[in-house]
Parts: structure tokens; C-alpha cells; sequence
């Protein structure tokens, strides 16, 4: 129980997939304009990265081990039929969300976050309870940076921010400042 504990805190604080290994750039600074877009963007990318771990693990323990040269595109197509389930529902429950999000919601078949995660849960030989809570701990901590960097873009609004500074600048200054931040975390805990 403990070393899964550590593994979910390792994915969420320590080894952050945005602000640590720095995957999943993309929505990170396109979708994070507004926090309830991050949000929703975050969640439905928790669900596929908690789908994929799933499937990644099915394949690997009854598939792929009579066929280990197939596992990268096994799982792009675990990935990329999650994200078109998860784009149908989101279309048909809240359109709104679903205009909200425009392209950035299929381009999380490309997030290579959700990539990221089935191969390092593979390298590491996790197992299915393992890779679940991994996936948990990448997902919120996706979510968290998504959340945190929306925050910080809402309130860099209404702050007097010289106008050389605005827009592309003073993001990628807050999301450097964000990365520094966690990779404080990296020192508090044993990595995992």
C-alpha cells in the first residue's frame, strides 16, 4: 500500500508529466486560458490516461507478449478510440464544453503525455494496480498544472503586466516559474 502511495505522489508532485518531463505542452498552454476549460480538458484527459493504463496493461500481460513490436501502435489505437468515445459523449452531453475545447479535445490522441504514460508504466513493470494509480497521479497532476496555470493566466488579466510582457511571454514565464516550483518537490521524497 505504501509503495503505491509513492507512486501516485511520485507521478503527481515529483515527476509532474507537464512541469517535469514537460509532455503535454500543447493543451497546457492552449487550453489554459480559461479554468473552466482546463478543468474539463484535464478530467477528460485523467479518464483516457486511466482507460490506457487499463489497456495497456491487458495488452502487455495477455497480447503483446507474443508480439512486443506492436506495443507502440496497440497503444495509439487504445488512445486514439478512448478519445473519440470520450469526444462523442462530451458532444452530445455538453456541446457547449465541446465548442469550448475546439481542437484541443481530438488532439489528445496526440498528447504525448497519454503516450508517455503507457510506456513508462511498461519500462517500470508495473502492474494493474500500479499503473492504475500511476495513471490517477499523471492525470491529477495534469490536471493540477492545466488548473494552475488557467488560475495564474486569469489573474495575469487584471494585473498592470507591461505590454512587452503580455500574451506568449508572460506564459511561458509562469509556466517556467510553475516547473521551477515543482521541481522543489523532487528533494522531500525518496523517487520512486
Amino acid at each position: 500500500m505504501n509503495e503505491l502511495f509513492w507512486i501516485f505522489i511520485s507521478a503527481l508532485l515529483i515527476n509532474n508529466f507537464v512541469l517535469a518531463y514537460f509532455l503535454g505542452l500543447c493543451p497546457f498552454l492552449g487550453v489554459s486560458g480559461r479554468l473552466e476549460t482546463a478543468l474539463r480538458l484535464g478530467l477528460a484527459t485523467l479518464f483516457v490516461m486511466l482507460i490506457t493504463a487499463l489497456c495497456a496493461w491487458l495488452l502487455n500481460t495477455y497480447v503483446l507478449i507474443h508480439a512486443p513490436y506492436l506495443r507502440l501502435i496497440s497503444f495509439i489505437v487504445v488512445i486514439a478510440s478512448t478519445v473519440q468515445f470520450i469526444e462523442m459523449v462530451i458532444r452530445k452531453v455538453s456541446p457547449g464544453l465541446f465548442r469550448a475545447l475546439g481542437i484541443f479535445l481530438p488532439l489528445i490522441t496526440t498528447n504525448c503525455a497519454i503516450l508517455g504514460l503507457a510506456i513508462f508504466a511498461t519500462n517500470r513493470g508495473y502492474g494493474l494496480a500500479e499503473g492504475l494509480m500511476y495513471a490517477l497521479g499523471a492525470g491529477l497532476g495534469f490536471t493540477l498544472a492545466l488548473v494552475l496555470m488557467a488560475g495564474l493566466r486569469e489573474e495575469s488579466e487584471l494585473a498592470p503586466v507591461p505590454r512587452l510582457l503580455r500574451g506568449t511571454a508572460l506564459n511561458l514565464i509562469i509556466a517556467g516559474i510553475l516547473s521551477m516550483a515543482f521541481m522543489g518537490f523532487a528533494g522531500l521524497f525518496s523517487t520512486v
